[in-house]
């Protein structure tokens, strides 16, 4: 829990990591192109103060993990989201198994979801119920522009992919999370396109599709989808640093989104280990709209607390302490939101 000016704050850390980009994993060159890659955006957007040496970055265990998120960043729970880079590291860019049992160990404060490729076909589906059952998941990490032998991306709307979508249905995994944003050396930009979103939200309405890096720097095409879609959702991963380097453009998409998407459909992140969140929740809320931005209306407190853990603790049905909850509508603040329980889509 975060506290400032006596409020009090539920965080969620709605997308973090635990990876493995040392040379002894890396298959080909790609794997050092992809880990220097992260490396780049880390020290090119985090304050001096917060920036690790490559040596630690890595490669920094879970010990690390539990300081940096719990000790020291203010997070109440995250939400573990795998990168599997199957063509360019021996075991995989995620530390599963590690990530895992670090679940295991601390069920209160983590939860873990996995992925899958459709371009593994039956095999993969079958795999896929496997993990579904060992790892207890409510949700998936999707990459479309993941290489996979000749393939180099696939799309939501593609057959082999809608087959997975309707295990997730069968199995009741709910949340689906994906990388719609940056494009990462050497993946390809358009295979992170937003377009396939459209057709999937509009098919499966009993998913909730959480568009990590709000599709950046296709912001205005998510917005557009986002706002007609009611289970698609801005995941603020890679959108939040932007508060310390660029605080006018972080305070434009913002607003966007607020404007677009709305207060009850965004979930805070910081994507670590890429930053961590203690700099970013703190910056956060204490950040206001430029009052010069006039299209925009100013942020308040209880959007803030939405933001930062109670929307991303209703898809995920995370215990909110009673005293951390908000009043169901303005004015009735005998009648709180339950655990869990949505807050209601603002139209």
């Amino acid at each position: 829990m975060y506290t400032k000016d006596g409020e009090n704050y539920f965080i969620v850390d709605s997308h973090v990591h635990l990876w493995d980009g040392r040379k002894e994993n890396q298959k080909n060159v790609h794997g050092q192109e992809f880990i220097d890659c992260f490396f780049d955006y880390h020290s090119n957007l985090s304050p001096d103060s917060e920036k690790w040496s490559y040596e630690e970055y890595v490669y920094y265990g879970g010990e690390r993990l539990m300081k940096d998120l719990f000790d020291d960043g203010y997070v109440d729970h995250a939400v573990f989201q795998s990168t599997m880079l199957m063509e360019f590291y021996e075991r995989g860019f995620s530390c599963s198994d590690e990530s895992w049992a670090l679940t295991q160990k601390h069920p209160d404060k983590l939860t873990y979801n996995h992925s899958f490729d459709p371009r593994n076909g039956e095999a993969g589906l079958k795999q896929f119920v496997e993990d579904a059952e060992k790892f207890d998941l409510r949700g998936v990490k999707l990459y479309t522009a993941e290489w996979h032998g000749d393939s180099r991306g696939y799309k939501l709307s593609d057959p082999g992919c809608r087959t997975y979508l309707e295990k997730c249905l069968e199995l009741g995994i709910t949340n689906i999370h994906v990388h719609k944003g940056p494009t990462l050396k050497p993946l390809d930009r358009d295979a992170f396109d937003v377009a396939d979103v459209d057709a999937v939200a509009s098919d499966y309405l009993d998913l909730n599709f959480i568009v990590e890096h709000c599709g950046l720097p296709r912001l205005e095409d998510f917005c557009w989808i986002a706002t007609q879609e009611s289970n698609v959702y801005a995941g603020l991963s890679v959108v939040m640093p932007f508060i310390h380097t660029r605080p006018r453009y972080f305070a434009e998409v913002i607003g966007e989104l607020l404007y677009w998407v709305g207060e009850d459909k965004m979930t805070f992140s910081s994507d670590y280990a890429l930053w961590t969140p203690k700099w970013l929740i703190e910056k956060f809320v204490d950040f206001q709209i430029p009052e010069d931005l006039t299209d925009y209306a100013q942020i308040t407190t209880d959007q803030k607390k939405k933001i930062l853990g109670l929307n991303a603790a209703a898809l995920y049905d995370i215990e909110v302490p009673e005293h951390l909850r908000l009043p169901t509508s303005a004015g009735d603040a005998e009648t709180e939101v339950a655990p869990g329980a949505k807050q209601a889509v603002a139209s």
